[in-house]
């Protein structure tokens, strides 16, 4: 086919393009399967948790940390305000502990994290994967998905419900800050008010999100890395599908946990 005619030539059909979304779905469940069922049988890849959990999630903490800041300086002015106009605003320490342990934390983090750690893994293994380093591994008679994936995937699920908790108690300081200065309501009364609102299952609730959206976010980095094709441009196509894939994934996920835990 001339060049000019594949320009105006038509691209996969919708028949095609959802094809192949649902073979990717299914290598990607397959691929699942097979990480869980090598990480309970020995030998256990230690050094490689702790080097993934120290990368992924040490130097993740920064931009979790500030962006729960921000999450929680903004709510607790936006709930302030709003409380203030019924003469209630003392309540804004219940409100804003209960979004931010619920929803906010666990959501910005795997949001924001969520697209560093899942775009870096997917271009780590890509590039593995285009330099054949990844098919030489298996020539060396080892497997790629023990040595590579299961370290990762594990590191994702111990650091996403860490730094959760983290998010947690700074995103809820801010907030007390925020409208003590702002509204005069004393730290006594922010905290008072919070810890009257909050229970255990919102704690939780909170925690497990973060557990999940780790799964979700290691389990599509690794697929995506390992499945790139078409050298360097691959891998670029790669590390944005990743982060488009995981946020909406993300998003959904919570809906879904959020029904199930809501009355926890």
């Amino acid at each position: 086919m001339m060049p000019e005619a594949k320009l105006f030539a038509g691209g996969p059909s919708l028949k095609e393009r959802l094809r192949e979304r649902m073979e990717s779905l299914g290598a990607l469940s397959v691929m699942t399967g097979q990480v869980f069922s090598r990480a309970v049988r020995p030998p256990y890849d230690w050094a490689g948790l702790i080097f993934h959990t120290e990368s992924l999630g040490v130097r993740s903490l920064p931009i979790a940390l500030l962006t729960a800041t921000f999450a929680g300086l903004v709510i607790s002015l936006q709930f302030g305000y709003f409380l203030a106009r019924f003469g209630v605003q003392y309540t804004v320490g219940r409100v804003v502990i209960l979004t931010l342990f619920r929803e906010l934390a666990p959501v910005l983090t795997a949001l924001t994290v969520g697209a560093r750690i899942g775009s870096g893994i997917a271009a780590e293994l890509g590039s593995m994967t285009v330099t054949e380093q990844v098919d030489a591994i298996r020539a060396l008679g080892a497997d790629p998905l023990r040595k590579l994936v299961v370290p990762r995937v594990f590191a994702c699920l111990i650091v996403l419900p860490v730094l959760t908790v983290f998010s947690d108690v700074v995103g809820l300081v801010a907030g007390a800050l925020v409208v003590k200065s702002q509204y005069g309501i004393s730290l006594d009364q922010f905290s008072q008010g919070a810890l009257d609102a909050v229970l255990m299952g919102d704690f939780v609730s909170g925690v497990i999100k973060g557990a999940v959206f780790g799964l979700i976010i290691g389990l599509v980095g690794c697929f995506k890395g390992l499945a790139v094709e078409g050298g360097t441009e691959g891998v670029g196509r790669a590390t944005t599908q990743t982060v488009a894939i995981t946020s909406v994934t993300v998003c959904l996920a919570d809906f879904f946990i959020t029904k199930i835990t809501l009355y926890f």
